[in-house]
């Protein structure tokens, strides 16, 4: 789920006297009270939602989705394309949007501060926004929502608001271990289980999906009766991930706190190593995960995959933070960041509005094609959507300050209505 971009990217101050203005791609630039954004980190947004959409699109596709059941009727290319979403996409991206989330906290704070006004009541209003939308967001659209989950650890975020740096990095050291340990016994202890006992498991994974089938191809109220029904697996879902998209926020907080993405030049050769290693240990677990979650490996190993694909997630999330970042520094990766920012500045709008779409066509709210398509067909409709945000989000940021659901949730944080939506006479100069 994206991190909302209210305040976010606000560091890099204006100088006296510069009045409030964009660039030619909408993007705000500086004012008098507001610092100017930083486009990289938008792109890391905009770059997060393309991976959060390839792995929802094959998840909303189908109850085959990435890490679930093996679909014995796939084709060989779907099979790939499937195993290169597991391997490249599932797991990181809502890392990297957990980690921004994290770290716009602090630029919101500095908002609050720099008006003179009492930043939790604006958070809690916030958190209680995202949550209602994270509850229409899975009741209406899609059940692998994770606004709730946002919504719920922000509170974690608002009572650290004051913790120092170090604080927070050690606070997030050990989330992540914990989480870690946890997880890993528990994928550890399913190796004890024979295989037919394994296969038993996979059986009854296996055997609610005809019934889930006719209800996302049935009507409209069938389809909010299947998200309802599957309600309790995401609130499950909360604690078993949750301590990984915590230890995003507290790093999040950390990073924001330090200003470490206001100058990224100053860390270019940290960034390069962390590039390295985090591939280097991020990528073999990812291809461990696909492997097992295919069935090559046998029954046994079905848990354990998906179990060290999460902890081993974040290194390669944070190889993507920096691989970006400096790429952005070069001519053509300044011009890609250009491309992606708008996107990111409308993240929450675009993914919701992924959802929607992906509704439309999967469930009966629209063409009804759940479980009729196969991974490949899915995943180039997915980058044609992506393209055609890319250019809408664009096309808006022109115009306007926010994007639809952005400035809705800007209005409940601040308990009014956000002033200049629409772009300024001097900002079309």
């Amino acid at each position: 789920m994206p991190a909302t971009a209210e305040h976010a990217d606000a560091e890099r101050p204006a100088p006296p006297g510069v009045q409030d203005a964009r660039d030619a791609h909408g993007a705000q630039v500086a004012g008098p009270d507001r610092p100017a954004r930083i486009p990289e980190v938008d792109a890391l947004r905009g770059f997060a939602l393309l991976g959060i959409l390839l792995v929802n699109a094959l998840m909303m596709a189908s109850p085959y989705g990435p890490g679930g059941a093996v679909d014995p009727d796939a084709s060989a290319l779907d099979r790939t394309v499937e195993g290169a979403v597991q391997v490249f996409a599932v797991g990181k991206f809502y890392l990297l949007f957990s980690f921004l989330f994290g770290y716009s906290f602090t630029l919101q704070q500095a908002s609050a501060a720099r008006e003179g006004a009492n930043p939790v009541p604006r958070m809690l209003r916030r958190t209680l926004g995202l949550f209602l939308l994270g509850a229409l967001h899975a009741v209406l659209l899609y059940t692998g929502d994770i606004l709730m989950t946002y919504a719920l650890l922000g509170l974690v975020l608002i009572a650290a608001r004051n913790c120092s740096p170090r604080t927070a990095l050690r606070a997030a050291r050990t989330v992540y271990g914990c989480a870690s340990g946890l997880l890993l016994l528990l994928g550890l202890a399913s190796l004890f289980a024979s295989d037919a006992e394994s296969a038993g498991m996979d059986e009854e994974l296996t055997a609610g999906f005809a019934g889930l089938i006719a209800d996302y191809r049935g009507d409209a109220a069938s389809v909010v009766r299947a998200n309802i029904g599957q309600l309790p697996d995401t609130l499950l879902a909360i604690p078993l991930m949750g301590g990984f998209v915590l230890a995003a926020f507290l790093t999040g907080l950390y990073c924001g706190k330090r200003r470490l993405l206001a100058d990224t030049g100053r860390h270019a050769a940290r960034m390069r190593r962390i590039c390295l290693i985090g591939t280097a240990v991020g990528l073999p677990g990812s291809l461990f995960m696909a492997l097992a979650g295919s069935g090559v490996l046998g029954p046994r190993w079905t848990l354990l995959g998906p179990v060290v694909g999460m902890v081993t997630a974040p290194a390669l999330t944070a190889a993507y933070l920096c691989g970006l970042l400096l790429f952005a520094k070069t001519a053509r990766g300044a011009r890609t960041a250009l491309l992606l920012a708008p996107a990111g500045r409308t993240a929450l709008t675009n993914y919701l509005s992924q959802s929607l779409v992906m509704a439309l066509v999967f469930t009966a709210y629209g063409l009804a094609l759940y479980d009729r398509l196969g991974a490949a067909a899915v995943t180039l409709g997915a980058l044609v959507l992506y393209a055609a945000q890319l250019a809408l989000s664009k096309h808006l940021m022109a115009r306007h300050r926010y994007g639809p659901v952005e400035w809705l949730l800007r209005a409940v944080t601040l308990a009014r209505l956000p002033k200049g939506r629409a772009r300024t006479p001097a900002a079309t100069r």
